[in-house]
């Protein structure tokens, strides 16, 4: 797990609205093409590089539409949860 004390420089907190998104684009991209490619081929012996051309198309499509969609998202469970204090 990273932890706040790491030694690289961080980028200002503004940059979280795009980081966050990617990060989580990058991740459910993955998984769901990776799931995707073995249910369609199963496993076979080139599954890497066929699921990676499958989750580089994917998270074209998914980064973009993250950036979209998650503010919509978060208004949407706004009718449901209550919104943070300050």
């Amino acid at each position: 797990m990273l932890n706040s004390s790491s030694t690289f420089k961080k980028l200002p907190a503004r940059y979280m609205a795009v980081v966050m998104p990617l990060i989580l684009s990058s991740m459910m991209s993955a998984i769901v093409s990776l799931i995707s490619t073995v249910k369609s081929l199963g496993l076979q012996p080139d599954l890497l590089g066929i699921w990676l051309g499958a989750w580089l198309i994917s998270w074209i499509v998914a980064f973009p539409t993250v950036l979209i969609v998650l503010p919509i998202a978060r208004r949407f469970a706004l009718l449901f949860v209550q919104p943070p204090q300050p």
